[in-house]
């Protein structure tokens, strides 16, 4: 028995003691394999899953680093079986090996011919394989590289993809101006480099964008970035004219409004997706130039049709950027096997305590329904209970407390269900962003705040993702899709840019006690609770005097 940090258990769940001597440099060495789960106050739980321990391959280590790893910072023995694991896990990789041969082009090579023969009678692979050249060889189509891998993971032997990328059209990049990257952002630049292609995971505010514009400045060809929506893409557009030695007639918009095709050209994943007659038009795009790198901004929410496009562009160069590879749906690994393993993750208390994002405070405000409201959800189908608690008036008298109390602050207030935002715009006397709000005014909005001219602004979930806000200084939420923790995470990321007068960021969660609401919220905050960020919880009632800081110092009046 040693005094390291970490506790080994043999249902591959690893103890980390936050507070011992050793905490930092055990983490440090464990991420590239371990999934963090949970990061309360005092003991971090990671978690060893096939799909870490082949990201870890993918990046470089190898099984007897992973054990030797473990063995070193253990404070007690390593389950021998678990070690066993391990390495037989991460032996699956790289037994099947895409690779590019001379004669035959690009083709399928086992070093474990029984792999072979197994994947070969899967009903999912044989149709993506051509010919038998040999007892360890097969050929593949070059369109099938993707779908390949992806059902190669699915059968637990994921491959090794050696077959390389095309350079692309070349088009000069530089970055430009009077800034330089951060160390974490040129370290992730220099991570998705030297793999090839994969995802880089950054928080919300610590500028994920300006690692897309290094790896643009490194690969130096033709850029086709995916983007959430608009106004996303003409942030980018306006980040890299600043940034970089682009011009404007050098980057194109591909989106509802335009369709410009430019050695840079910024494309929202709406327009992409767009199907008519059961094809998808906009298709095209991915061929209208010789590509030399794809980045895909927010790749967590990468829709189900761009994955199907993606598995066709397995030649070119991938980045994808995220705060969290949380998906909802469950497809990490198909971000694995069509984007690429992450390739570089910091946590977000770490960025925080290089001062690069703020901290935040976070409280769960908690509402007891009336009677009446009580009643109407007891009676009501299970279907329409949520959004019945979720936009209960009790709410948005809470949150006028809230704003009242931040007055002056810039404040955004963030929900699910229009009727909702309206009424609270309403009662706030200030602009609502929604769906069917004109790019045009959600761009004058979005500046005004930005300038101080709106202190207080209602958005719905169109805001949640790859807006710039850096003033935003306090967030509350009133609603939100269900028990997403992507969405929780983004939302609180609207907060995070550093604050001129290096202040803290708020994000108030108001909750309906005893609801479906209430069990969201629990799912929600998981999230954000792996990173370190803890809840307080509040009663409403508490608040009208100021709702203490995490020291239990209330607002100054």
């Amino acid at each position: 028995m040693s005094d390291g940090p970490l506790i080994v258990q043999s249902d591959k769940t690893l103890l980390l003691e936050v507070d011992h001597e050793r905490a930092q440099a055990c983490r440090a060495a464990i991420a590239p394999f371990a999934e963090l789960e949970r990061a309360p106050e005092h003991v971090h739980t990671y978690r060893l899953t096939p799909l870490g321990l082949w990201n870890a391959r993918a990046a470089g280590h190898d099984a007897e680093q992973v054990v030797d790893t473990l063995l070193e910072f253990s404070r007690y023995s390593v389950p021998h079986a678990l070690l066993l694991d391990v390495a037989e896990t991460m032996d699956r990789y790289g037994r099947l090996q895409l690779a590019k041969d001379e004669e035959h082009g690009l083709v399928l090579r086992a070093f474990d011919p029984p792999v072979l023969e197994e994947v070969l009678r899967s009903k999912k692979v044989a149709p993506l394989l051509g010919a038998r050249l040999a007892p360890d060889l097969v050929q593949v189509h070059p369109s099938e590289r993707g779908n390949l891998k992806q059902a190669l993971l699915k059968l637990g032997w994921p491959a090794e993809d050696l077959a390389g990328y095309v350079d692309g059209e070349a088009h000069p990049i530089e970055l430009d101006g009077d800034w330089s990257l951060r160390p974490y952002q040129n370290d992730a630049v220099e991570g998705f480099w030297h793999g090839g292609s994969g995802v880089v995971v950054l928080p919300c505010g610590a500028g994920k964008t300006l690692v897309g514009a290094g790896a643009m400045a490194r690969a130096k060809a033709t850029t086709l970035i995916l983007v959430t929506n608009t106004v996303s893409a003409r942030q980018w557009r306006d980040e890299l004219l600043k940034r970089t030695s682009l011009t404007e007639d050098e980057i194109g918009e591909y989106s509802g409004a335009r369709k410009e095709i430019r050695p840079v050209t910024i494309a929202t994943y709406q327009v992409v997706t767009t199907k008519r007659k059961g094809v998808y038009p906009h298709l095209e795009l991915f061929d209208a130039r010789d590509w030399g790198l794809v980045v895909y901004d927010e790749v967590h929410l990468l829709p189900a049709p761009i994955f199907r496009m993606t598995a066709d562009l397995q030649a070119r160069r991938r980045l994808g950027l995220t705060a969290t590879l949380v998906r909802e749906d469950g497809r990490e690994g198909d971000v694995f096997s069509l984007i690429g393993p992450k390739r570089y993750d910091a946590p977000w208390k770490d960025i925080e305590a290089q001062g690069y994002i703020a901290p935040a405070d976070c409280v769960e405000v908690r509402v007891t329904l009336p009677d009446s409201e009580r009643l109407l959800y007891a009676t009501a189908e299970d279907e329409d209970r949520y959004r019945l608690c979720a936009t209960s008036a009790e709410k948005s008298r809470v949150v006028e407390r809230l704003v009242a109390q931040h007055a002056g602050e810039p404040t955004l207030v963030i929900g699910q269900y229009i009727d909702q935002l309206d009424d609270l715009a309403a009662r706030l006397d200030c602009p609502v962003i929604k769906g069917d709000t004109t790019v045009k005014e959600r761009q004058r909005l979005f500046e005004a705040f930005r300038q101080g001219e709106i202190t207080t602004l209602v958005v719905s979930k169109v805001a949640n993702f790859s807006i710039d806000l850096p003033e935003a200084k306090v967030a509350i939420q009133v609603s939100g899709s269900f028990g997403s923790r992507q969405e929780e995470a983004q939302r609180l990321g609207r907060v995070l840019r550093p604050k001129g007068d290096h202040g803290s960021a708020r994000f108030y969660t108001v909750v309906s006690r005893d609801t479906k609401d209430q069990d969201f919220a629990a799912h929600r905050q998981r999230f954000l609770a792996e990173q370190g960020y803890a809840y307080r919880i509040v009663d409403a009632d508490d608040i009208d005097g100021g709702v203490p800081d995490a020291d239990g110092v209330l607002p100054e009046a």
